[in-house]
């Protein structure tokens, strides 16, 4: 097998690994075979279920759903309350100053918000 064409292929080359996996005394050709099907499927999961990377907004809306933080606790951090408003409903972008003070409030790295 060198390339996964169908979803049954997939499928198929899923469960090989699964049980691969489990196994626990891999000789060392289950281990160059379980190698190769993870690169297989990396290779196909890329090409047909791509991840589409995340703005800033909803980075920051998903951290503040994460840890319960309403737009007023974000006044003083970013900005007045109408500041915070229009930032949390993306009618107005994120700026460099803004990245920062999100960063280490939310303790991530405030490229997440530029």
């Amino acid at each position: 097998m060198t390339k996964i064409r169908t979803e049954e292929e997939y499928d198929r080359a899923l469960e090989t690994v699964e049980k691969l996996m489990a196994c626990q005394e891999r000789t060392p050709e289950q281990t160059a075979i379980l190698q190769l099907l993870v690169t297989i499927i990396e290779e196909f999961e890329t090409k047909h279920y791509p991840i589409e990377p995340s703005s800033p907004h909803a980075i920051l809306e998903h951290l503040m759903d994460a840890r319960g933080i309403k737009q007023s606790d974000l006044v003083g951090i970013i900005g007045s309350k109408g500041v915070v408003s229009v930032v949390v409903n993306r009618k107005r972008a994120i700026s460099k100053a803004q990245a920062k003070a999100l960063g280490e409030f939310f303790n991530v790295s405030p490229a997440l918000f530029i």
